[in-house]
């Protein structure tokens, strides 16, 4: 059996994956389903990450709350100069030769991609299987968006958890009010 390339973000209902200063604070506010992480879990057998979120995030142990069993690796043009950390292999090379590596590393398990520049990238050469969204009760306003390619062409996409793969997903919040 062989693994999926799944890209994996929680984000906000505007399209952000991190704030403006690449950080995630806003996710202490969310609440993850426990038996949708263990999937997760249990399903990754490595994880793809970039230089960005390494530096805001230099703990192997974060991942997956901590549960993650498996290879990690962060994709960096200047490996030489990362805050280095026992497990964590720093690639200098293509995104479709990070993802090669991944993928062998994750012996028949998923490859996670948790950075949105270089899922970005293995979407526009289609080396992307699978996209899991959570997306938390909060807009951001600007940070860094999980999908930016002014100009690029749309990318279209089949649902996976429904009959009908070009249906809309249906998502409704209210605003926080102070007396909430």
């Amino acid at each position: 059996m062989s693994g999926k390339v799944r890209l994996h973000f929680s984000m906000s209902l505007d399209g952000f994956v991190a704030d403006a200063d690449n950080g995630m604070d806003w996710l202490a506010h969310t609440t993850a389903g426990s038996d949708l992480a263990k999937s997760y879990e249990e399903s990754t057998g490595a994880i793809l990450g970039g230089r960005k979120g390494w530096e805001e995030y230099p703990d192997p142990a974060m991942a997956y709350s901590g549960q993650f069993v498996g290879k990690l690796f962060v994709l960096t043009h200047h490996p030489e100069d990362a805050p280095q950390a026992e497990g964590v292999t720093f690639l200098t090379c293509d995104v479709a030769e990070a993802v090669k590596i991944g993928l062998e590393a994750a012996d028949g398990k998923d490859l996670v991609v948790l950075s949105p520049t270089i899922g970005r990238q293995l979407l526009e050469r289609g080396l992307v299987d699978e996209i899991a969204l959570h997306i938390a009760p909060v807009i951001l306003g600007h940070g860094l968006r999980f999908f930016d390619n002014p100009g690029g062409a749309p990318i279209h996409l089949h649902r996976l958890d429904t009959d009908d793969p070009h249906s809309e997903v249906d998502v409704r919040y209210r605003p926080v009010r102070e007396t909430d």
